[in-house]
């Protein structure tokens, strides 16, 4: 059996998935605002957002296309094999050469980002990045992302060669304790490509203490990080696991809305830490690696995979390479179809934690602030919203809210 025509239509499959999401995306624009939303935009701004949606989308299909041109190329003249016949024939040398291609690949995306973050963000007034940021961010991604996936196929290697066809059990449990392990990690790592800084005495910090208190919920820290240094986008975020959690607030939330609506978006935070909604997605991260680890055996246990593009035999370089970026995509809609929408019954949840400690109208208030901010889309496709958005639409949870209200006071 021929495996290589087989991977190149999944491969295609895939990006005309991409594309159509582009195109229903790119075809929102023309979908009336919610009337909950109307007032997000005045019609100068919405004109600015259009402009700006429909040119970072239209450059997003064009930055895809250039990707997946560069992938179908090395894939059809076995470029993979004959980069590694350069290397030593022992089994390290070849896994680590096709990633090291792999991750050189990348280097296509570069002027993409350039444009993206120097030219769209800058010329719409997001982008703070100097050039100098820029490119000390594409190096630190770039090693970061070579070592991890050298790691990764280092394991792969060994985990099959020490246990054989019960590589799925070993794969799945030994990848989700890695991505604890990360996310345990992350506030450590975050600080490679930002600055973080204790929360100052006074008004928001006393409120936002007196929430966690209220709650007997406890944190390491309350940190702002400078996110200004390189966007005008606001967001706040909770980081750790134990304790190590830590709540992320960007500076420039901090600089755009008062301490009662930092405190609505800080409760809706909250509410994610209390209903352990970081837990409980590490179930469907389990899921996911043990899908990704039985794409791994059949992948692996394929010899015909490899000779097809023109290897003598199984590299795990390759392997790792094709299950992570051709068969894990073409499956990916369906995992998001659950995975989103838990995130999204989560919002909904968080929401309306907020809502019981009070912050309804301040919630609102911040998510349109944060909106307009963010330049959302205020009436998205509502089939891209089930497949791609984890969180509910602006409209949605206003609504919601609303509903909470409608039903009983805040206790």
């Amino acid at each position: 059996m021929n495996y290589k025509p087989i991977i190149i239509i999944v491969l295609v499959v895939t990006e005309l998935y991409s594309l159509l999401i582009s195109l229903l995306t790119l075809r929102s624009e023309k979908n009336p605002i919610p009337g909950n939303v109307a007032d997000v935009y005045d019609r100068e701004t919405y004109a600015k957002w259009r402009s700006y949606h429909a040119e970072k989308t239209a450059f997003g299909v064009i930055s895809s296309t250039a990707s997946f041109i560069v992938s179908l190329l090395l894939l059809l003249f076995n470029v993979y094999a004959a980069w590694a016949r350069l290397f030593p024939d022992d089994i390290y040398s070849q896994t680590f050469s096709v990633i090291l291609l792999a991750s050189l690949t990348s280097i296509v995306d570069i002027p993409f980002a350039w444009h993206d973050t120097m030219g769209i963000e800058q010329k719409y007034g997001f982008n703070r990045s100097t050039a100098k940021t820029f490119w000390a961010d594409q190096i630190k991604s770039f090693l970061i992302t070579l070592f991890i996936m050298c790691g990764i196929a280092a394991l792969l290697l060994r985990l099959h060669q020490s246990f054989g066809d019960w590589l799925i059990p070993a794969f799945a449990v030994i990848m989700t304790l890695i991505m604890l392990l990360i996310s345990f990690l992350y506030p450590f790592f975050s600080k490679i490509f930002n600055k973080f800084t204790p929360l100052e005495d006074g008004e928001l910090r006393d409120k936002l203490t007196a929430l966690l208190e209220k709650n007997n919920y406890k944190v390491r820290a309350i940190n702002v990080m400078d996110a200004s240094r390189r966007t005008t986008k606001s967001n706040a975020y909770f980081t750790g696991f134990g304790k190590m959690k830590t709540i992320v607030l960007y500076d420039n939330l901090i600089s755009s809305q008062s301490p009662d609506e930092i405190c609505a978006v800080f409760a809706h935070e909250l509410g994610h830490g209390l209903h352990k909604d970081t837990l409980k997605s590490r179930i469907l991260t389990f899921l996911q690696m043990a899908l990704i680890a039985v794409f791994a055996w059949f992948t692996l246990r394929t010899i015909g995979i490899f000779t097809d593009f023109g290897f003598d035999g199984l590299n795990y370089g390759f392997a790792l390479l094709l299950i992570m970026s051709i068969e894990l995509p073409f499956v990916s809609p369906l995992i998001g179809l659950l995975a989103n929408y838990v995130s999204r019954k989560a919002e909904y949840a968080a929401d309306a934690h907020a809502f019981k400690e009070g912050y309804a109208d301040q919630l609102i208030t911040a998510l349109k602030v944060l909106s307009k901010e963010n330049y959302s889309n205020l009436a998205p496709s509502p089939l891209v919203v089930k497949l791609e958005y984890s969180h509910p639409t602006l409209s949605q949870r206003i609504d919601a809210i609303e509903k909470l209200k409608a039903e009983r006071k805040p206790v």
